[in-house]
């Protein structure tokens, strides 16, 4: 009888333990405070959850190159003016890398010049260094609430609007991965340009047109073209003929208006 009791006690510590656990993750519950979740092996993000406009959902599904890419998402108008970022990997926008400080011995997070990453949409974003480029750092950082850690794998992103706006955008992303060589882009194609050998392969620009007036369409972005191999302009190149692993960091990429 003792036994049956502490069974059914233990039991219930269970329950109660995987309620707790549920409440915690649910939107907005105590758990509101995260930005990242899995559920059926994707990986759920949010950004900026108390903006006031458009409810946006992008879907990344992983390709067979994807390894922890470096990425943005942001709209401009038709004519390709920024409007907004909607959320940056966490690492560019903060300016500190896990790995970025090797002073003492051993590696810990520190600043670190990466202005190949995605240089397309940090000249959009504006905000130039002290030393010229255009990327965040320390001091000039994307605020939390439009960036997040980099997922490992397929995601789906929940985000919003800053506020209220209507008609036709463009919703852009910008994606790198580090060190990413093939036969055209190798590390000897300009071995004096440190923050060309920091990516090799330019990271790829993928856009889509999607009207802020409509709700439930599902629409794929597409290629674009890249940008500046070192980052040192914010050009972006239609010609993808020499890009070859970069086009498989994403298999698809969809947005949807909620």
């Amino acid at each position: 009888m003792k036994t049956s009791k502490n069974y059914v006690l233990r039991l219930m510590i269970l329950v109660l333990i995987s309620v707790l656990g549920f409440i915690s993750c649910k939107p907005g519950g105590e758990g509101k405070s995260s930005k990242a979740r899995v559920q059926d092996n994707v990986i759920l993000l949010a950004s900026n959850v108390n903006g006031s406009g458009k409810s946006i959902e992008i879907e990344l599904i992983k390709g067979k190159a994807h390894n922890h890419p470096t990425f943005a998402f942001w709209i401009e108008d038709t004519a390709g003016n920024y409007i907004q970022t909607l959320f940056v990997t966490e690492a560019l926008g903060q300016g500190i890398f896990k790995y970025g400080d090797k002073s003492a011995g051993t590696w810990k997070p520190g600043e670190v010049h990466r202005p190949a990453a995605l240089p397309y949409w940090a000249h959009k974003w504006g905000v130039k260094k002290v030393n010229g480029s255009f990327e965040p750092s320390s001091k000039n950082k994307v605020p939390d609430a439009y960036s997040g850690a980099t997922p490992a794998g397929s995601f789906k992103l929940n985000t919003r609007t800053d506020n209220v706006k209507n008609g036709k955008v463009k919703l852009m992303m910008e994606i790198n991965q580090p060190w990413d060589w093939n036969e055209y882009w190798t590390n000897a194609l300009y071995p004096d340009d440190t923050d060309y050998q920091t990516s090799c392969q330019p990271a790829v620009v993928y856009s889509a047109i999607i009207d802020l007036d409509s709700s439930g369409t599902k629409i794929e972005l597409k290629p674009a073209g890249h940008s500046h191999y070192s980052g040192k302009t914010g050009e972006l190149y239609p010609d993808l003929s020499t890009i070859t692993t970069a086009l498989h960091i994403a298999e698809q990429i969809t947005v949807s208006l909620q």
